[in-house]
C-alpha cells in the first residue's frame, strides 16, 4: 500500500539505536527515551521553509506525530513544525 501525507506532513520510520552510558553499559528498552531520529519515507506538500525528501534522516521533537502501522511496519506521521533538522552524513 502506498501512502502520501496531505498538507505539511511527512511519513517517517523511527530509527532505533542502541544506547550506552559513558562507561559502556547498554541501556535496556525500559530505560530508554523515545527515539528522536527518523528516516523520511514520504512527504506531503511543504509550503514554508521546511523541505525534506524521502530517504533523508531527520531529528524530531519528542513525542511528535501520530503512530500508524502500514504494510506491517510501524511509522509516524509528523507535521513540518515537528521536524527540527536534517542529519547530514
Amino acid at each position: 500500500m502506498k501512502f502520501k501525507p496531505l498538507g505539511e506532513r511527512a511519513l517517517v520510520r523511527m530509527i532505533e539505536r542502541e544506547e550506552q552510558t559513558a562507561s559502556g553499559v547498554v541501556l535496556p528498552d525500559t530505560a530508554k527515551g523515545k527515539p528522536q531520529t527518523a528516516e523520511v519515507v514520504a512527504v506531503g506538500q511543504f509550503e514554508d521553509r521546511t523541505k525534506v525528501d524521502a530517504g533523508q534522516v531527520v531529528i524530531l521533537r519528542k513525542f511528535a506525530g501520530t503512530e500508524v502501522k502500514l504494510n506491517g511496519e510501524e511509522h509516524v506521521i509528523v507535521e513540518a513544525k515537528d521536524i527540527l533538522g536534517v542529519v547530514e552524513q
